[in-house]
């Protein structure tokens, strides 16, 4: 925006916020008469900014003295892509809901990727940087990933992973109604020749590698489990889940042929770590996907992560 001549200049509307609210129902009560399918046009087509970040997640936390700017008119990129949904950005780094099916980065040129999408973005929205990655999701895990927007915030990211992400959480559904209400899982991961990961109770020289698991519901033969990690290992979660018998759905490589649902049944829901810059804590989180609940016949109508 700071390219358009003030001919071309968008008009901004500016709400303070009074009262602790999230960002949808917040403009849906402050612009009286507009549709929410408006708003949602308003949020992913990044012309919605609080205290002067672009904000594209629907449920976005708003508390006292915030300020929501409201762009309308020529001047916003309409960003629209069928692999990712961007849910924040500023200047210093940008979040985004990535479904299955997209690996987040690659060596190879021809190869998309969550970071070629987001480069080639940059570039079309004429924003001077690049998108340096700062963790990973498997190809076919869906959910939200962040990246940095310069390698110095990408580099402390890596160096101070557990100060700065303090909370990671996924849900996936597994084969198996499970018995336990929740618990840990512990072991050390270390891959084959075929870069197939193995897990062994006794440190055979690969990563410790700490998972936390929680039943949310269960029936019809699957489970639907919360899982937060304590460590970031390469397919740490998929492994666990196969070590305590309740492989994830979907998951031919690590014990699981049914493909009830067609396609690998993890999603990263919730995101939560600093901000690099003003040391903010930043909070995000999606709902659980629907077709997570096409296994079971009778799913809960209020159920909410």
């Amino acid at each position: 925006m700071k390219n358009l001549s003030d001919k071309n200049k968008p008009k901004e509307l500016v709400f303070n916020v009074k009262n602790d609210d999230e960002l949808m129902s917040f403009i849906i009560r402050t612009m009286k008469g507009i549709s929410r399918n408006k708003v949602k046009k308003l949020l992913s087509g990044h012309f919605v900014y609080v205290n002067d970040k672009c904000i594209s997640q629907y449920n976005y936390p708003l508390t006292v003295g915030m300020k929501v700017k409201i762009v309308s008119g020529k001047g916003g990129y309409n960003f629209k892509n069928k692999w990712i949904h961007i849910v924040y950005e500023d200047k210093y780094i940008i979040v985004v809901n990535k479904k299955d099916g997209i690996l987040t980065n690659s060596l190879k040129s021809t190869d998309i990727s969550v970071q070629s999408i987001l480069n080639h973005y940059f570039e079309e929205s004429k924003q001077r940087c690049h998108a340096h990655v700062v963790h990973r999701l498997d190809k076919y895990t869906s959910g939200l990933l962040f990246f940095a927007k310069n390698k110095k915030i990408a580099t402390d990211f890596e160096e101070n992973w557990k100060e700065k992400v303090y909370d990671r959480r996924y849900i996936a559904v597994v084969q198996g109604e499970m018995k336990k209400e929740n618990g840990i899982i512990k072991s050390w991961l270390k891959d084959d020749n075929m870069y197939v990961s193995h897990s062994s109770r006794f440190d055979n020289g690969g990563k410790l590698a700490i998972t936390h698991y929680s039943r949310l519901y269960a029936a019809d033969g699957y489970s639907l489990v919360e899982l937060r990690l304590e460590t970031g290992r390469k397919n740490q979660i998929r492994v666990h889940l196969q070590d305590i018998g309740h492989p994830v759905v979907g998951d031919k490589k690590y014990g699981n042929e049914d493909n009830s649902i067609g396609r690998l049944a993890l999603h990263a829901f919730k995101l939560c770590f600093k901000h690099p810059v003003n040391g903010e804590d930043m909070k995000f989180q999606t709902a659980l996907p629907n077709v997570f609940k096409s296994v079971f016949s009778c799913f809960p109508d209020n159920f909410s992560l």
